[in-house]
């Protein structure tokens, strides 16, 4: 569904988090790869589409939300699992 996630040591990762919230850099994404963020105890999932659209989830799942916290690097194979389960 997404694209294999890119380099980006040489890239600026186009989502941060702040005190403030959530920032997104939309001109620095890569159309069809997932971007993810934590935020507030909160998992976020943004990706920009063909069109350029960004669409942003959060995810629900608790579970999910854990294991994610906990291991980041795996979001996409975390959220395959999770996927699969419903």
């Amino acid at each position: 569904m997404f694209s294999d996630a890119p380099n980006l040591s040489n890239l600026e990762y186009p989502v941060t988090v702040h005190s403030d919230g959530v920032k997104l850099k939309p001109e620095k994404m890569i159309i069809n790869q997932l971007y993810h963020c934590i935020f507030e105890d909160q998992v976020f999932l943004f990706y920009k589409d063909e069109e350029e659209l960004l669409h942003c989830y959060e995810v629900e799942n608790a579970d999910a939300v854990k294991e994610i916290s906990a291991n980041p690097t795996d979001t996409e194979k975390i959220l395959e699992k999770y996927s699969q389960e419903e």
